[in-house]
């Protein structure tokens, strides 16, 4: 061959190279489409790029997929939230292959269970069962991420949606990311939910995930995880973060039982077979293509709020509190009837506001005793009694 016929061949090679190298999205095969344009502008905006790190947080009850990317600052910052397609079971950790229940904890994504030949479009394995799983006795597997809005106990999307977090995933490993860290819940672990699902015969597991998800946010990493006595445990990268996160814990544990003191409602969310985001619905009712959705008529039975304690009003505390209040039968406020002496003399008065009709009664001996103080207007009527008929001890009562 001659020398410009050589040339001729590998000018022929590059121009073919170029081509394959500018191919449209749509020619690649679907486990190698490429991020979305929109989604890289995106990540620029969040001082990350495509082969940074991820983390995956998904909510059960929500019904969304959360990917964060690290930033070149190294803390995680949301980047993108999908909405889940379909999810079955209930809320609640898996127990046992067959149970139809999507899992909850924190697992482990590694390169080799991302499967670009999946059934379902593209997929990968979340890690199920993982230490804690195993240690108390939970069987299962092949629980995944995948496309074509089915379920048996995976977490579903649409095609395109799992074609964008597959991308994300592959290039966070082609950065060098050894496992992505998978988050599951089985709602936003917020103290208002933790509170009103106090009630929940999962509420101590739940507690655990709290605990976990209240490091990441205090501290903007993955925690470290591990199982010890078949419970979670966590840690932070050092002493400083790791006393971030104690704070933040405390402070929602603080949270949650100053709701429950409070009077917050306790529910529990019954489902007759999982669900699926509400943005889906409409679409479904209009015919568009999700793919195949397992189970439809069970969606519109999904995530029915069932009330195990009512919510009720916190009773003031009137116990010395000057900034307490009486109400009447009217709803009206009324000013505070204190008794500000500290000995309980047995010519203390006591006050009260007489139920259901809200007549506020001062009980006293003569003279009033000192250190009194009482409104110069009162609600309802005053009544004096003699000293032999008053109680031995002052009583402030409001009742709502």
């Amino acid at each position: 061959m001659t020398g410009r016929a050589k040339r001729t061949v590998w000018l022929t090679l590059l121009i073919a190279a170029a081509m394959v190298g500018a191919a449209p999205a749509s020619a690649l095969p679907k486990h190698e489409a490429p991020i979305p344009a929109a989604t890289v502008a995106l990540m620029q905006a969040r001082r990350t790029n495509p082969a940074a790190p991820i983390l995956m947080r998904v909510y059960k009850k929500e019904s969304e997929l959360e990917v964060w990317k690290r930033t070149t600052g190294g803390r995680y910052v949301h980047l993108k939230t999908f909405p889940i397609c379909r999810w079955s079971g209930e809320l609640g950790p898996k127990k046992q292959m067959g149970d139809r229940q999507a899992p909850e904890g924190f697992y482990v994504v590694t390169p080799k269970q991302m499967n670009p030949n999946s059934s379902y479009h593209l997929s990968f394995d979340i890690g199920f069962p993982n230490a804690y799983d195993r240690a108390h006795g939970a069987t299962g597997s092949h629980l995944m991420v995948h496309g074509s809005c089915t379920s048996a106990g995976c977490f579903a999307m649409t095609d395109k949606a799992v074609e964008e977090i597959y991308a994300l995933a592959r290039e966070a490993f082609r950065g060098g990311q050894q496992a992505i860290q998978f988050q599951s819940f089985p709602f936003r672990m917020t103290a208002e939910n933790l509170a009103k699902y106090r009630s929940d015969r999962h509420i101590a597991f739940w507690r655990q995930l709290k605990q976990g998800s209240d490091w990441f946010e205090a501290t903007g990493e993955e925690p470290l995880v591990e199982v010890s006595g078949g419970r979670y445990a966590f840690k932070a990268s050092s002493p400083e973060k790791e006393a971030l996160a104690q704070a933040r814990h405390a402070e929602e544990m603080k949270r949650i039982a100053t709701l429950i003191e409070e009077g917050s409602v306790a529910l529990r969310t019954a489902y007759a077979d999982g669900g699926q985001h509400p943005s889906f619905r409409l679409l479904m009712r209009q015919g568009a293509p999700l793919g195949e959705v397992s189970r439809p008529e069970a969606l519109a039975f999904a995530g029915r709020d069932i009330v195990v304690t009512p919510a009720r009003r916190k009773k003031p505390a009137c116990h010395g509190a000057p900034e307490c209040a009486t109400e009447t039968a009217s709803g009206a406020s009324q000013p505070p009837v204190l008794a500000t002496a500290a000995p309980a003399l047995a010519d203390a008065p006591s006050v009260g506001v007489s139920p259901p009709s809200g007549e506020l009664s001062v009980f006293a001996a003569l003279p009033l005793a000192s250190g009194l103080f009482l409104p110069a207007t009162l609600a309802g009527s005053v009544h004096i009694l003699p000293p032999a008929l008053v109680p031995a001890r002052p009583i402030v009562t409001a009742q709502n």
